[in-house]
């Protein structure tokens, strides 16, 4: 099995990259931060590689840019109810070391935010993960004192993803262009100037 990849970035999907390796296209199934972290295209890059088969889908390659990823998608599909697509989202609201916190405080919330993970799927993932190795390095077993003593307040780009699926955009394209928007105007972007950058990426 196929266990990493370094080549070059030949075509970039929603959901998957075209790693060209010495003339062959490997086409390789990523989540949103691994999409995002990715050279341009003809550059180089290497992916950790999770390869998995099946008589109905066969061979299918999973990409990840650093070794602890890989780990963590691993370690979740073997919980029961997590699949690679529910694996790939939990990691795409947490790191490695952010999902390692979150089961250390019990976090249910936290791990709930990823899309398709149900309040009752994030218990399993919250329990059956406890004392796992998610993560080589130190875990925060507490939550900051300022997330304790308020609510957290929602991600601008959650609210605008969230609008633009009120109006018929597909998940994926919504959060594809949202969060190009929020890379190109900063942490201080409004969930308006979201919205608006999205629809004019969307050509509406």
């Amino acid at each position: 099995m196929i266990g990493r990849l370094r080549g070059a970035v030949a075509e970039v999907g929603e959901e998957e990259a075209l790693i060209d390796v010495m003339g062959v296209g490997y086409v390789v199934r990523c989540g949103h931060r691994t999409l995002q972290r990715l050279p341009a295209l003809g550059e180089e890059t290497l992916l950790h590689i999770e390869s998995q088969w099946s008589e109905s889908a066969g061979l299918r390659l999973y990409g990840f840019a650093t070794r602890e990823d890989r780990k963590a998608f691993v370690l979740l599909q073997a919980i029961q109810g997590v699949g690679p697509k529910a694996a790939m989202a939990v990691l795409d609201v947490l790191s490695p070391a952010e999902l390692a916190s979150a089961v250390a405080r019990e976090d249910k919330a936290a791990v709930g935010r990823a899309s398709g993970v149900g309040p009752k799927l994030a218990l399993r993932i919250v329990t059956e993960l406890k004392d796992k190795p998610i993560t080589d390095g130190p875990v925060l077993m507490t939550a900051p004192t300022s997330a304790k003593s308020a609510p957290a307040k929602p991600a601008p780009t959650g609210d605008a993803v969230a609008a633009l699926m009120g109006l018929g955009v597909a998940e994926v394209n919504a959060r594809r262009v949202v969060e190009a928007a929020a890379a190109q105007l900063g942490e201080e972007a409004t969930v308006q100037a979201l919205i608006k950058a999205g629809l004019q990426e969307l050509g509406r």
